[in-house]
This record gives C-alpha cells, structure tokens and sequence, in this order.
C-alpha cells in the first residue's frame, strides 16, 4: 500500500511542477540551482524529469534562456517571460479553484 500512495503522491506533485517552477524562474536561475531550490522549498525534482520541462516550457516561450560565460563552466539561466508570467496567473487562479471544489468534496464527505 505505501509503494502505491507514494506512486500517487508523485502523480499530484508531477500536476504542479509547472506552477512551481514557473513561480521559482521569476528570479533567474541555471539547472542545478533551480534543482537546489526546489528541494530546499520541498518540491524536490529529478533532473531527468527538470531539464526536459525546462527545454519545454522554453520552446513554449514561457521560460527565456541565456548563457553566463563568464565562468570557467558556462551555465545556461533560465527565467520566466512575459508569456510565462501571463500563463503562470492563469495557473494559479485555476490551481487556486481546483483547490477550493476539492476542498469542498472533501468537507462535505466528513
């Protein structure tokens, strides 16, 4: 039973991934550092499952990227675009009343 909640956990978070990182971009960051950030605020990603979003959201125009070489290891940064900004708002208002009908369900089957 615990494999089959943890497998569904993982399914309601995979739902959200884009609100979060969308939310996390405001302030630009590159791969790892997004992935650090995540983690720290408990919505931890796999890379394998981060990079292929953020290449994405990218050619969806939500995310701009540019590369910092001005280190001995180019990075490549990521941040949300005005389209981004704009689908982002819209997200959360649905998130948003997404999350008050299932809290109703859920008040009134108590």
């Amino acid at each position: 039973m615990e494999q089959v909640v943890n497998n569904l956990v993982v399914e309601l978070r995979r739902g959200v991934q884009i609100i979060v990182v969308l939310q996390v971009l405001k302030k630009p960051q590159y791969g790892y550092s997004l992935l650090s950030v995540l983690e720290e605020t408990g919505n931890g990603i796999e890379a394998g499952t981060l990079y292929p979003l953020l290449r994405r959201l990218e050619s969806q125009e939500l995310l701009e990227s540019s590369w910092d070489t001005t280190e001995a290891r180019p990075r490549k940064f990521y941040q949300i675009s005005k389209k981004g900004e704009i689908v982002l708002d819209i997200l959360i208002k649905e998130w948003q009343l997404i999350n008050r009908q299932i809290n109703k369900v859920i008040e009134e089957g108590k």
